[in-house]
């Protein structure tokens, strides 16, 4: 299987008639999914989604793709599809349409409706373009049709792309439960339809390649959660994505049968599963919703709170809850329900969520002692069914660490595509389909864009690393003035420590040290630059042997 390489330069300039297929994010990464296809200098776009920060990422809110590669060409763009709703594919289209606001939207009907509502918080009115499955439309040189699958959102769709360069088939995020709530089965039919057509470059979801076997059904799910509020006898906490409407449903029916009431917790939930009840994709029993200000007037063992936070992002709600932070308490009596799957990464951010409402005396289940989740993506036997029904000439791996590409490509090889056809590609790598056959062509500059409060991209990955430094090895200033005639040391060199355990007596050893080598290099030059570097090396020197640590030490010479 052909491999990206650090060393791969800029591709060449695009031929007429060659399809060129560039992944901005979600190749390397589970997250932050976005692929833009170019022909005849045209661009479609597939997806634009976030990635979620890691605890290496202090005070990053959220992670982008990488846009530069198309900065300058958004006045090509002929369409932006979004495959489903989630928001590792729908999540970043506020950023890219600070760029361009009139790029066309195309999605279906309750992936329009979250996207509207996301944009309206952002004050973008979009234009958007609803599509269904068995739908065929025309965006300059792109031939799109359809195509219905299942996954852990309704309304899903895969995007068949004809173009005179050749078929390419994007499967979006799927999996073939054949006993989905919403009776919505992935079309089968079309991908070997589209099989017997031919289908030139096949981008399949690779989140499960390493997962054996096929996903269990949803409907497993129920008998699970009709166990665990028969045997609760206080609250329920329930967390899940704030966009897992079958989840959600699976929770109503649960609370119906059992005489309790829910209360929907956080605004991301509360608006999306709205918007789900209205559009009709969320049955809601009569009588079962209650308001916020209603549940301190429900005994607890009435109770069910559907809340986010269930990848123990600090501030959801159930990390408030854990830290007492929040007006829904629980303690002993009460059960908390983690109803999804933990993303790659976030596992100690999740444990630190358990751990703490556990010290409150809740009972907590979750995937590892339960079974309260199924996942929404396709295994590895769903994957060589579809393999084998679509026969593809190229295979493209795509939504998923390197690890879960490469399973990929190995489930490809074993149906019989030879593995020179197989693009293992990280992000920013560029793959050029021409007459039938795939091949890498280059890399452009794909890095990772920061969201910092109101700011986007300007933190860069140095300025994390300060920040991880202060986080776990403290900070030193150091302070001096020096004679610029005569390079005498007037004031100083004063030493300060933040965030360190020993006290500032700690570095009485060094002070000689450093102020003879201040003034000995005083001697040849004065330039401030200069002098700081040689305080640095100093003090830093003395932090790594005698006090084992590397802080971020910041030296300032002012001239007199």
């Amino acid at each position: 299987m052909s491999h990206p390489h650090p060393e791969l330069s800029l591709p060449a300039r695009l031929r007429d008639g060659t399809l060129r297929i560039t992944p901005l994010g979600g190749l390397g990464e589970v997250g932050r999914n976005m692929s833009v296809l170019e022909l005849n200098r045209k661009l479609l776009i597939v997806d634009c989604g976030v990635l979620f920060p890691e605890d290496n990422h202090p005070g990053v809110d959220l992670i982008l793709p990488d846009f530069t590669s198309i900065r300058d060409r958004l006045d090509d763009v002929v369409g932006l599809i979004l495959t489903h709703g989630h928001e590792d594919h729908i999540g970043a289209v506020p950023y890219l349409l600070r760029q361009r606001g009139d790029i066309p939207i195309i999605g279906s009907e309750l992936t329009l409706a979250f996207i509207e509502a996301k944009l309206k918080e952002h004050r973008i009115t979009p234009y958007t373009l609803r599509v269904a499955e068995g739908q065929i439309e025309d965006f300059g040189p792109f031939e799109c049709e359809f195509v219905a699958v299942n996954h852990s959102i309704p309304d899903g769709l895969a995007v068949m792309i004809r173009t005179v360069a050749g078929n390419v088939l994007h499967t979006g995020d799927f999996k073939m439960d054949q006993l989905p709530l919403d009776g919505r089965i992935t079309d089968l039919r079309s991908f070997a339809r589209f099989g017997e057509e031919g289908v030139d470059l096949f981008m399949v979801d690779s989140t499960n390649a390493e997962v054996p076997g096929f996903t269990a059904h949803e409907r497993e799910i129920g008998p699970v959660l009709d166990s665990l509020f028969a045997q609760s006898t206080g609250k329920i906490v329930v967390a899940s994505f704030a966009s897992h409407v079958h989840r959600v449903q699976q929770v109503l029916n649960a609370a119906a049968r059992h005489d309790r009431k829910v209360c929907m917790v956080g605004r991301s939930m509360v608006r999306n599963m709205g918007i789900a009840a209205d559009l009709g994709f969320l049955n809601v029993p009569e009588g079962v919703l209650v308001d916020l200000k209603e549940i301190e007037h429900l005994p607890d063992d009435k109770l069910v709170l559907m809340a986010t936070g269930s990848q123990g992002e600090p501030m959801a709600v159930l990390a408030r809850i854990a830290n007492k932070d929040h007006k829904v308490s629980v303690g002993p009596g009460d059960t908390v329900i983690f109803a999804s799957s933990l993303i790659p990464g976030n596992e100690n951010s999740v444990y630190r969520v358990i751990n703490g409402l556990m010290r409150l005396g809740a009972r907590v289940v979750h995937q590892a002692n339960a079974k309260v989740h199924v996942s929404g993506h396709a295994s590895a036997g769903e994957l060589l069914y579809c393999y084998n029904l679509v026969q593809p000439r190229n295979v493209m791996p795509i939504h998923g660490e390197i690890r879960h590409l490469v399973a990929n490509g190995a489930l490809a090889v074993q149906t019989g595509v030879p593995p020179e056809r197989v693009m293992l590609a990280e992000d920013g790598v560029v793959v050029d389909l021409v007459d039938g056959v795939a091949r890498i062509a280059g890399a452009v500059p794909c890095g990772y864009i920061y969201v910092d409060g109101s700011s986007v991209g300007e933190i860069t990955d140095a300025e994390l690393k300060d920040r991880r430094i202060l986080g776990e090895e403290g900070f030193i200033s150091i302070f001096a003035a020096v004679d610029s005639s005569t390079g005498e040391i007037v004031v100083g060199p004063h030493i300060q420590a933040r965030g360190m355990a020993e006290g500032e007596e700690v570095f009485d050893p060094i002070r000689s040290e450093l102020r003879i080598a201040l003034e000995k290099a005083a001697q040849d030059s004065t330039d401030p630059r200069q002098l700081q570097q040689v305080m640095r090396r100093v003090v830093g020197r003395f932090a790594s042997q005698k006090l084992r640590r590397r802080p971020l030490i910041i030296p300032v010479v002012i001239e007199t």
